[in-house]
């Protein structure tokens, strides 16, 4: 179960990498890093499969996470920052790893003029398809079209 669970996020990681079309050279804002939200807890995490594939394929990881940042740092080696759009600002797309309340709630209008690139990678599925479309971005989820 284990090898399935890892192999499942290592699939993850290339289908950000396939996003942005490659890793390297890019600044990837990552969204949450904890199992579940509402917690600190890191184990089984899918940010520490994610996180180091995406720094092994070149790209530089800018995190925020609202409770987890403290326990993640013991684990990944990465910068952390003060808030979401702390994490954003000037980067080349974000990833949505964990489905805090706090993300839902993000300023779209103010994300997108953070970014270099318009591309939010929603591991989650926290938003709709058709509500990122309209709002400017380039929007990948998990198992919708």
């Amino acid at each position: 179960m284990v090898a399935v669970n890892d192999d499942r996020k290592l699939a993850m990681a290339r289908k950000i990498e396939t996003a942005f079309g490659g890793a390297k050279g890019k600044t990837i804002a990552v969204l949450g890093l904890t199992f579940e939200p509402n917690t600190d807890d890191m184990r089984d995490a899918p940010s520490l499969v994610i996180v180091p594939e995406l720094q092994a394929a070149g790209a530089v990881i800018r995190a925020y996470d609202p409770q987890g940042a403290r326990e993640a740092h013991k684990h990944l080696n990465i910068e952390l920052c003060t808030d979401a759009y702390d994490a954003i600002q000037g980067t080349d797309g974000v990833v949505i790893l964990t489905e805090w309340n706090e993300f839902r709630a993000l300023d779209l209008g103010k994300v997108k003029a953070a970014l270099k690139i318009p591309l939010v990678i929603d591991l989650r599925n926290i938003y709709r398809p058709a509500q990122m479309a309209q709002a400017g971005f380039r929007y990948v989820s998990v198992g919708r079209p």
